[in-house]
């Protein structure tokens, strides 16, 4: 069956219009958000900064991609000495999840409670994960996550088990499992949202591609918030989404208690909206961006910031882009059917969490250049895609602690500092020390080559797709920004539903832990509104 097409009446929404629940932004929270909301029959309203990405061949073009940036945002941030750089944001329908890897990772059940790192603390969470399970089983179903329970020592309970098959290894990936598991590893099916039946091929929507990994999805076969959550949403009459909408300021009535309003500019025309309740969910630089550029007498130093927490504690994880070279060929096309947990809290010799490795999609050449680029600045690509055909491509990734410090403020004009310093680096130097230590061990003894050979690709503060806690939910308001319903303490009708809630980030990509909670909250304001 052919899905309706929203209406007009949908996508040009006149200025003035009152709605029950205004959501800005439509990535993994806020697209979710209005998926659960949609078969309530409340009048619902999307704001989405960008546009919808468009189908086109560069799609899947490396160098378009990966070296050009081409559906990267043309914003400019400031890190803590002022120096402008441009963080690798998109804005699109769908936000971040359109260039994401669909990696869906639950927190582990002790990432909830607190656990003490090489550097520090990392909090409890003002929920459990049992509070979180029967919504991550839900996100799961919503975006298509194939895996395979009880692989994982890590591995919380669950439930059920997941709703879709684990994607099957090809056969340099199922060797890499095999000798992992050989030398008492566990390795698993990584957790990964797409649109694959392997029973079913000339029926599969997702073709298995080497594409899935930081590029736009051309056959929408990716889960992402705009297949998954906006495009189903707009089926109902109720929804409707106002592209190319960049908000300025939230406005409050006299009281300071109430959002009023939500002026923002449309193709350079300002317009104003209102609604019952506003949701914000911009992702967590971009929303804390919002609540302080709204500041007013009744709330100074930005809204919700009675506690002067918005905007603190950020957080993007301590990660690298790591490819191993052997003189075996990696002759894998999809690749992300792989991770590694076993060191996540840590090991006999180290004491403390240390974190996730899993496997990104297959580098070829261009994808190479574009990872570390100072590396290979002088290389031509051909070479690297050579090297690249005997590449293993890792992704592996720490916790890094909030901090107060590390933080998101604005200038006069409104555009974002980011203040960054990393924290808990001992224990991504012993993860990827581990990774490397078993690389060697497994693939040494019988090469041609003396050592392996690693490229390793720091990610810097302009990575922010795996951004978190700038607007902290807890149960004390001097603490924190948002009650445990992401309500702000301050306001009564206002609600952040992006990464910005948490209060720590574990060592597993956001991203359905974003879906989950966002269909939690999208539960409790069914109740609240009556519906």
């Amino acid at each position: 069956m052919v899905a309706s097409l929203p209406s007009l009446e949908q996508l040009q929404v006149p200025a003035q219009t009152h709605f029950d629940v205004l959501i800005i932004g439509s990535g993994a929270g806020g697209g979710s958000l209005a998926h659960q909301l949609a078969p309530s029959g409340l009048k619902i309203l999307v704001l989405e900064r960008g546009d919808w990405l468009p189908r086109e061949r560069e799609n899947w073009d490396a160098d378009a991609v990966m070296q050009q940036g081409r559906y990267v945002s043309k914003d400019t941030w400031f890190d803590q000495h002022g120096k402008p750089f441009q963080p690798g944001s998109h804005y699109f329908v769908g936000g971040a999840t359109k260039m994401y890897g669909a990696a869906h990772f639950r927190l582990r059940q002790r990432d909830f409670e607190e656990l003490h790192h090489h550097d520090g603390i990392s909090p409890a969470w003002p929920l459990r994960y049992s509070d979180f399970e029967p919504y991550y089983q839900r996100a799961e179903q919503l975006f298509h996550v194939h895996g395979l329970r009880g692989e994982d020592p890590t591995d919380p309970p669950s439930s059920a088990p997941f709703p879709y098959p684990p994607i099957s290894h090809e056969p340099r990936m199922q060797k890499l499992v095999d000798d992992l598991r050989a030398i008492g590893l566990h390795p698993s099916h990584a957790p990964c949202g797409v649109m694959l039946d392997e029973i079913n091929p000339a029926f599969s929507r997702c073709i298995r591609c080497n594409r899935c990994d930081g590029f736009p999805c051309l056959v929408h076969a990716k889960g992402d918030a705009e297949v998954c959550s906006m495009r189903p949403a707009l089926q109902a009459s109720n929804v409707s989404l106002l592209t190319r909408a960049q908000v300025k300021r939230l406005i409050t009535d006299a009281s300071g208690r109430t959002v009023t309003a939500v002026e923002l500019e449309r193709d350079g025309e300002p317009l104003r909206y209102s609604a019952d309740i506003v949701v914000v969910s911009c992702g967590a630089a971009n929303s804390a961006r919002l609540l302080l550029m709204s500041a007013n007498d009744k709330h100074p130093r930005g809204l919700a910031n009675s506690s002067d927490q918005v905007g603190r504690n950020y957080m993007f994880h301590n990660s690298k882009a790591m490819v191993a070279l052997a003189h075996e060929p990696n002759t894998t096309v999809f690749q992300k059917t792989v991770c590694i947990n076993d060191w996540y809290f840590g090991s006999d010799d180290f004491d403390y969490p240390m974190g996730n490795i899993q496997m990104t999609g297959k580098t070829d050449g261009s994808i190479m250049k574009g990872y570390v680029p100072q590396e290979t600045f002088f290389m031509p690509t051909w070479s690297m895609d050579k090297i690249a055909e005997h590449a293993l491509d890792f992704w592996v990734s720490s916790e890094d602690l909030p901090d107060p410090n590390n933080r998101v403020t604005i200038n006069a004009e409104g555009q974002i500092h980011l203040s960054y310093t990393p924290n808990n680096q001992m224990a991504a130097t012993k993860l990827n020390n581990k990774l490397v230590s078993v690389l060697d061990h497994l693939y040494l003894k019988n090469h041609l080559v003396e050592r392996q050979i690693y490229f390793k690709s720091t990610m810097g503060i302009a990575a922010v797709g795996h951004q978190a806690g700038t607007c902290r939910f807890g149960t004390d308001p001097a603490s924190s920004v948002l009650d445990i319903n992401c309500k702000a303490h301050d306001l009564d009708n206002l609600y952040v539903v992006d990464t910005s809630f948490f209060p720590s980030i574990g060592a597993v990509n956001p991203s359905l832990t974003a879906i989950a909670n966002a269909i939690r909250v999208g539960e409790h304001l069914v109740e609240r509104l009556g519906r």
